[in-house]
C-alpha cells in the first residue's frame, strides 16, 4: 500500500488536506496526532527487562498496593493521610484517564522526568504516604515504575508504595469501576 497526500475539499478560505492510505482518507491533522501519540506510547514503554522489574526490585506486600485498596484508601482516609498519587507514564496516557487528585511527571525511564520527579519530592516530608504507578503496559516490562519507585525510595520516603497495575491502568483500574478523572 502507498501513502499519498492527496488535496480533496477546496472552499474559499482553506484547503483540506488528508493522508490516504489505500481507500481509507484521514485528515492530516489526525493522522499526525495518532503517529505522534504511538510514537510516544512506543518510546515511554519499550521495556527490554531481563528481569520482571517485580522480581528485581522485590515488591512485598508491604512496599506495594493493591488496585482495590487504593481506591478504598482515596476515599476513607482523612485528608492529612491521603495518598499522594505520582504518575509516572506518558503523558498522553495521563490525558486520557488516571486516578483522580495523581500528579503526573511523565514516564521515568526519560532521565530528565526522573530528575522532575526527584526535585518535585524533594521538598515533601519523608513521612508522606506515597503511591507511584504508571500502568502504560504490563507490569513486568514496564520501563518507568522501578526508577521512580527506587529514586523516591533512595530519597529517604518511608511510606513509599508501588500501585501493582499487573496488566495495564484500563484493565486493572479504569473497567473495575474504580475512580478515573480525565
Amino acid at each position: 500500500m502507498v501513502a499519498a497526500v492527496d488535496v480533496i475539499g477546496y472552499s474559499d478560505e482553506m484547503t483540506t488536506r488528508t493522508l490516504c492510505i489505500g481507500r481509507f482518507r484521514f485528515p492530516l491533522l489526525l493522522a499526525a496526532l495518532v503517529v505522534g501519540a504511538a510514537l510516544d506510547f512506543v518510546t515511554a514503554c519499550t521495556g527490554h527487562a531481563t528481569e520482571s522489574p517485580a522480581a528485581a526490585e522485590g515488591w512485598t506486600a508491604t512496599n506495594t498496593v493493591e488496585p482495590e485498596i487504593l481506591a478504598r484508601e482515596l476515599v476513607s482516609t482523612t485528608s492529612s493521610d491521603r495518598p499522594v498519587v505520582v504518575y509516572t507514564g506518558p503523558a498522553f496516557l495521563y490525558k486520557v484517564g488516571h486516578i483522580p487528585g495523581a500528579v503526573e511527571h511523565g514516564p521515568a525511564s526519560d532521565p530528565q522526568k526522573l530528575e522532575a520527579l526527584k526535585a518535585w519530592a524533594q521538598s515533601l516530608p519523608r513521612s508522606t504516604n506515597l503511591v507511584v504507578y504508571c500502568g502504560c503496559c504490563p507490569l513486568d516490562v514496564c520501563p518507568n515504575l522501578q526508577p521512580s519507585y527506587a529514586a523516591l525510595r533512595a530519597m529517604g520516603f518511608t511510606r513509599l508504595r508501588a500501585l501493582m497495575l499487573r496488566s495495564n491502568f484500563g484493565q486493572d483500574w479504569a473497567t473495575k469501576g474504580f475512580p478515573v478523572e480525565r
